[in-house]
């Protein structure tokens, strides 16, 4: 789907820029910098010409890599938010439910620099760089269909066109090779590999499914920091290519543990594995952060729709190095900046509002502000608005969170049911 749009708006272009020149014909809107410089005709006479600059966009370029032939393929979230301070040869395990069974090839995404700015960013904030670290080894496995049934089927991942261990640079970005793997019916995927390294970028949060770590003794203990793929990808044929970026409400913190049930894992079931959804929300995130334009919303960009859901922690806390809670004018400021960049990226974009959080007064009139900011911002770039908060509170009483400030599951479960049935059509969703 995103490559032929981005044929047509190539074509499109093309077709353009052979009428340079030509008047503007129809309705098509000049969004283009213009300045003037002054040139010299004679010694006496001056004339001022326009002199027309393009919008520079920031995001990476990700459409000759392997993001066009592999699509997310698990409910979890595993981006970026903190950092490994020291790993000495440690193990790390993490469970995986997939979104499609089977027999498929695997590919798996790395980044080594920090997404988003964890609480005030003391240790962790957007754009920090991850420093140098070893690979040692990386398997998948069969989970079977608990963490208390045996791990089978373990199968090496290689580097660099097989290469077992890798050493992996400051800020590196990297793709595994890839690899044929069997996922049964009903079992988890597991991710497991062995690193060593200081300050390496990590997932914080990742209590949604089990995540552990080994320091040598064998002894598997829990550990909620942990570095893993930014992509568990696979290749699959499907409709369209979903990506939700968004806070720890979007990655889905404080739900169950190992149900999945938080709105976007709902939303990846109900669906089916006709599409590929990817959870890319992260605990403690904001605006700001996705605003700095880094490899997190550049891999956002690879969605052919993306839902951008923000709010919570631009109003709590701001952005890192701030004053302290953004405005709803500084929150749309930032919001501005990522509608900009995946709009040039040709992304049908789906905007959640603010949900409840039960603030007090101050914070609650900057969301309610905020809110009413972004029905003018999605008439202006011309995209969907979900009314996330509408699901999660009453008309009674629109600032009490009915299913608490990360919702759970019933909460998460009417998000979806709402959210299917307002873009049933835009999902391409066929009718029963």
């Amino acid at each position: 789907m995103k490559k032929l749009t981005t044929l047509l708006m190539l074509c499109a272009f093309t077709i353009f820029s052979c009428s340079c020149g030509a008047e503007n014909v129809g309705n098509v809107e000049d969004t283009s910098e213009t300045t003037s410089v002054t040139v010299g005709t004679s010694a006496t006479e001056e004339t001022t010409l326009p002199v027309t600059t393009e919008k520079e966009y920031l995001l990476q370029d990700l459409s000759d890599t392997q993001f066009n032939d592999y699509v997310s393929n698990t409910l979890v979230a595993t981006g970026n938010n903190y950092v490994v301070e020291s790993a000495n040869e440690v193990t790390y395990r993490a469970y995986f439910p997939v979104e499609q069974y089977g027999e498929l090839e695997y590919c798996f995404y790395f980044s080594n620099t920090v997404d988003s700015t964890y609480k005030y960013g003391e240790l962790a904030y957007a754009g920090r760089i991850g420093e140098e670290y070893t690979i040692k080894s990386a398997y998948i496995a069969d989970g079977g269909t608990s963490v208390d049934d045996e791990i089978t089927n373990r199968t090496l991942v290689t580097f660099d066109n097989g290469n077992v261990s890798k050493e992996v640079g400051a800020g590196e970005t990297y793709w595994s090779d890839s690899l044929t793997f069997d996922v049964p019916q009903d079992h988890y995927l597991v991710w497991e590999w062995t690193v060593s390294g200081e300050n390496i970028a990590c997932t914080y949060m990742s209590s949604l499914t089990s995540t552990t770590a080994d320091s040598g003794d064998g002894n598997f203990k829990y550990c909620d920091q942990i570095p893993l793929p930014q992509l568990i990808g696979a290749k699959r044929d499907t409709k369209l290519n979903i990506v939700a970026i968004g806070d720890s409400i979007t990655q889905g913190c404080q739900t169950g543990f190992m149900k999945y049930e938080f709105w976007s894992a709902r939303i990846s079931q109900m669906l089916g594995d006709d599409y590929a959804f990817w959870n890319c929300g992260l605990g403690w995130s904001r605006t700001s952060d996705a605003s700095k334009c880094g490899n997190w919303l550049s891999r956002a960009s690879t969605g052919d729709v993306v839902i951008v859901a923000f709010g919570t922690n631009d109003i709590n806390s701001g952005e890192y190095m701030g004053d302290g809670g953004n405005s709803a004018q500084e929150i749309v400021d930032y919001l501005r900046v990522i509608l900009d960049e995946l709009t040039h990226k040709g992304c049908k974009i789906i905007l959640f509002n603010a949900p409840p959080e039960d603030f007090g007064e101050a914070k609650e009139s900057v969301r309610v502000e905020y809110n009413d900011m972004l029905k003018d911002i999605a008439k202006e770039y011309n995209v969907e608005l979900f009314d996330f908060a509408s699901c999660l509170s009453s008309e009674d009483n629109p600032s009490k969170a009915l299913y608490g400030g990360h919702p759970n599951g019933e909460g998460g479960q009417i998000v979806a049911d709402t959210f299917i049935q307002q873009y049933k059509d835009l999902l391409q969703i066929d009718a029963e």
